[in-house]
């Protein structure tokens, strides 16, 4: 191999961990800190945009029982949420 080659091929290699590896690593990392915020009464997204507040987390089996609606829950898998959600600021009453 000539020296051109080789500068070539760690170029390669570099770029590769930069455009791949290293945006995949940092998408685990938020996801763990996702998933390790969790608790009961939170307000989360999943990945299909569902708004749902926590009801019970299940580290067994990895899931999360969420509420979507008053008295309508769904037994998501944990990593089907993405976002944890700001509790919305509380409106006042113009009267």
């Amino acid at each position: 191999m000539t020296d051109v080659t080789l500068l070539y091929l760690l170029v390669l290699l570099v770029a590769g961990y930069l455009l791949l590896v290293r945006p995949a690593r940092a998408r685990a990392r938020q996801m763990a800190e996702v998933r390790a915020g969790m608790q009961v009464g939170t307000r989360v997204m999943t990945t299909a945009g569902l708004l749902a507040t926590v009801a019970s987390i299940d580290d067994d089996d990895d899931t999360v029982l969420l509420e979507i609606a008053p008295g309508v829950q769904a037994r998501f898998a944990a990593q089907a949420v993405v976002r944890i959600l700001d509790e919305p600021a509380p409106t006042e009453d113009p009267a």
